[in-house]
């Protein structure tokens, strides 16, 4: 359950099939997800939460050697600080735009038949029980592969919907030009380079929390860059740019706006296709002997995944298309 509210699988899996049910909901995810985890990432500096795997062997609150045995597994040896919880809070904020926006298309127009009203309080409740299992599932899982103390998920839950309440209230995302996308690209990157920067000369080190993972996980082969705090910035600056890029490319335009984005079926065939597009992204690891490397080839494989949901992957569809119907006639 921990993977429902992994980050990566908001870009790689929510993202592409929310985008081709709806182009609204699908841009309100990513901007949710990429600012959401943003926040985590300020919030975990500004937090220095520990996490339990680790914490259990430095803490003095044991006595004579009797802390306690915290089984590891492969999700456990996450390298940044652990308050608030980047899966619960992607988790929480991820299915709350899900949920509402569902609730959006099914609320039916005030001069409806009044038996609406009975089956609209059945769907806002199921949607919303089913959201908070999932939201405590999520969190359990985390907390039972000694990733978060239970503070860390709740925090989370509450940040990820806070961020995606705000965003309900951000219809200009829609309309934002490329200027927007790479100015907010700017200043995420900026800011938190930045901060990061002071905290250093004030002799801060915020990557504190690395040493420590290196140091009390089991397997060293379960520790990965892509868990780092800066991995996930510059993952979700390239999609952002990515999605700014393709929104404004003649590809999306001939496609997805055209008569064929219209179609359920080609979307279906678009949803499917960019799927096993990402998942054979996902395959291309290349290993990097520097962070450097690693931080630019994943901007550059994040700004591939929504150009391949959004305007390539549609793009190449509708030429095929369009080729087989004029053989047809």
């Amino acid at each position: 359950m921990s993977s429902v509210g992994d980050p990566r699988n908001i870009l790689s899996f929510y993202f592409p099939l929310c985008f081709q049910v709806s182009h609204v909901v699908g841009i309100k995810m990513l901007w949710v997800a990429v600012i959401g985890d943003w926040f985590n990432l300020i919030f975990k500096w500004i937090l220095f939460g520990h996490r339990p795997y680790w914490w259990v062997h430095e803490t003095q609150f044991y006595q004579n050697n009797s802390h306690p045995h915290l089984e590891q597994f492969h999700i456990t040896c996450e390298t940044g600080p652990g308050s608030p919880s980047g899966h619960a809070m992607g988790s929480s904020s991820v299915w709350y735009v899900i949920v509402t926006s569902v609730l959006h298309l099914t609320q039916p127009s005030k001069s409806g038949p009044r038996h609406w009203n009975h089956r609209l309080w059945i769907t806002w409740s199921l949607l919303w029980i089913a959201f908070w299992i999932i939201q405590i599932i999520v969190c359990i899982s985390r907390v039972f592969v000694a990733t978060h103390f239970p503070h860390q998920v709740i925090l989370g839950v509450l940040a990820g919907v806070l961020v995606a309440e705000a965003f309900e209230h951000l219809p200009s995302i829609h309309t934002a030009n490329l200027n927007v996308y790479i100015q907010t690209n700017l200043f995420l990157l900026s800011f938190a380079s930045g901060f990061y920067l002071l905290h250093r000369m004030a002799n801060i080190d915020l990557m504190w929390s690395v040493p420590k993972a290196k140091k009390w996980c089991v397997d060293p082969a379960w520790i990965h860059l892509d868990s780092s705090p800066f991995a996930g910035l510059v993952r979700n600056s390239g999609a952002l740019l990515g999605l700014g890029l393709a929104l404004h490319s003649q590809m999306f335009l001939q496609s997805c706006r055209g008569r064929n984005g219209q179609r359920a079926s080609f979307r279906l065939v678009c949803t499917g296709a960019s799927l096993g597009a990402l998942r054979l992204c996902e395959l291309m690891e290349v290993s990097m002997k520097t962070e450097l490397l690693f931080h630019a080839f994943s901007f550059c494989k994040s700004a591939v995944g929504p150009l391949s949901v959004v305007a390539l992957v549609p793009y190449c569809l509708h030429v095929l298309t369009g080729v087989r119907e004029n053989k047809l006639h």
